[in-house]
């Protein structure tokens, strides 16, 4: 007889693990059988935290890619539309989910869910115990830093099995790369890990799917999720680190080796822990959800950067000519033609921005940020430029008056004409609010602006956001100002740069020129 304790348990299809809100309001958590069913009734995913959510929805949409491939063979956008508008094929994810029950345990002696069973057993691991908080990205661990939480190695609480695999989903997808010292001596990061990975989302779960669902490829038909694979053994883990098959193996890749221990109640207290199937990046097959921007010499993956707005990174999120200023996520793409197929120009699109920033193997912080935009402006390159030529406006103001700013700061120091007096400025500017002052009142503006360029009103759009520019360089100057004191060194500075500022804000006020010039002629 097997003992109770190796019997599986807990399976991922009927027990209620993945927090959802439903179109009512209502906030619940469902196994994967419910969601799928429901999912015109769902209208999101209810994760708090960031790297989880976009996980779980990683993991949702491998499902669905496996489940109609596995229903209907080659399918293409056209489906995608008429399943957005109609539903998805009846039974596929039921036919598909049952198919592979027995993968969806997340307790299993040989082949637990999205984790290394191998590792019971294995010498580097059997006797060797890490607390729950090891696989959590908030909770402290360790020698590393703590965002949310001081917790005690030594005596981790214990926690659900339905929490134990949201934490499990996100770290796997977002851990960064780093000393591991187990099997192999470091490991590569996670597929989204340093990542502001973009989602489009619809008004319903079901609709989110369809939009940011990948494209069959008979090129990728061996593109499995992990499920579908043999179970990983330690010469996997020690093996080098191997390309993504494709999105399915990106959205489930088993990127550390994690093997729940279960306590009595099914509670989860500590785990088993090691290197995983490390996944090698390939500039040219980047992941589905990561954009790029240009950097000084390559492109760069968009992360979120401490104090800086977002909305300053809009251009990479939209398409460019020749990929020298943005590479937009795939998923946005998708969204796009989706959209043009089903005659939705007209409407917006709603974006889900969201992950972890990391220094190496330091996490720095997590954000969500959801952006809704013109429709158009997934594909039309028109309105994508329009766009990208005003934010590249704002910031070129802001860098001009960043310099005169550090300029009018350090002329109140001694020795103001030396290097160390600009550096010393430059570093007081830069730690104060001036900055996101600017930032902060353009981007009041910056809701009419996407309208007015979608509009096709450029000559409105022009002067509006010149308007909105004007008002917060005043702001962030008002702020300087503030920030100097008021003492003769710092008045006299004042005084010599206001003018300068003047002649600075001209450049942006086509009424003042009007104005200065009918002065002159007067004169």
């Amino acid at each position: 007889m097997t003992p109770a304790s190796n019997l599986p348990s807990f399976n991922l299809l009927d027990e209620p693990w993945l927090p959802v809100r439903f179109t009512d309001g209502t906030l619940r958590e469902v196994g994967l059988l419910e969601v799928f069913a429901r999912a015109n009734e769902i209208s999101s995913l209810a994760e708090t935290s960031p790297p989880n959510l976009m996980a779980e929805y990683r993991l949702l949409l491998a499902i669905t890619h496996r489940a109609m491939t596995r229903s209907l063979g080659n399918w293409k956008d056209s489906d995608r539309a008429r399943w957005f508008r109609n539903g998805f094929p009846p039974r596929a994810f039921t036919d598909y989910l049952e198919h592979w029950r027995e993968r969806f345990w997340l307790f299993h002696s040989e082949q637990p869910f999205m984790q290394v069973a191998a590792l019971a057993n294995a010498e580097e691991t059997r006797d060797k115990y890490k607390p729950w908080t090891q696989i959590s990205l908030a909770s402290a661990c360790g020698a590393a830093p703590t965002l949310f939480d001081h917790a005690v190695d030594s005596e981790p609480e214990t926690i659900s099995p339905a929490f134990a695999t949201c934490l499990l989903l996100g770290f796997l997808q977002c851990t960064p790369g780093g000393l591991i010292k187990v099997i192999r001596g470091s490991d590569k990061a996670g597929p989204l890990a340093n990542t502001a990975g973009a989602l489009p989302v619809g008004c319903t779960l079901h609709e989110t799917l369809c939009l940011a669902l990948h494209p069959f490829s008979f090129a990728a038909s061996n593109d499995l999720p992990s499920w579908e694979l043999p179970a990983l053994k330690c010469d996997d883990l020690a093996a080098e680190a191997v390309l993504a098959t494709g999105a399915n193996d990106r959205y489930t890749r088993i990127s550390r080796a994690v093997l729940l221990i279960r306590e009595e109640n099914l509670r989860v207290k500590w785990i088993r822990f090691a290197a995983g199937a490390a996944l090698l990046e390939e500039p040219t097959a980047p992941d589905p959800m990561a954009s790029y921007r240009a950097g000084f010499a390559t492109m760069v993956r968009l992360s979120f950067t401490e104090g800086r707005a977002f909305w300053r990174d809009l251009p990479a999120l939209l398409p460019d000519a020749d990929g020298k200023a943005a590479l937009p996520a795939a998923v946005l793409s998708y969204a796009g033609n989706l959209n043009s197929i089903l005659g939705t120009m007209r409407a917006s699109q709603s974006i889900v921005v969201a992950g972890i920033a990391s220094d190496q193997a330091k996490l720095l912080r997590w954000r969500l940020v959801q952006i809704v935009l013109p429709a158009p402006f997934l594909v039309d390159l028109s309105l994508a430029n329009g766009l990208r030529d005003k934010i590249q406006v704002s910031e070129s103001l802001h860098d001009k008056l960043s310099k005169l700013a550090r300029a009018m700061y350090a002329a109140t120091l001694p020795d103001p004409e030396t290097k160390e007096a600009y550096t010393r400025a430059k570093a007081v500017l830069e730690s104060g609010p001036a900055d996101a002052m600017f930032f902060a009142q353009a981007e009041r503006g910056l809701a009419n602006l996407i309208k007015l360029i979608a509009e096709g009103q450029d000559e409105n759009a022009h002067a509006h956001w010149h308007r909105c520019l004007v008002q917060a360089a005043k702001k962030m100057w008002e702020v300087v100002v503030r920030g100097l004191g008021e003492g003769p060194r710092a008045i006299c500075a004042e005084a010599k740069s206001y003018p300068r500022l003047q002649r600075l804000l001209r450049e942006y006020q086509p009424e003042a020129n009007q104005q200065a010039l009918l002065t002159a002629e007067n004169s």
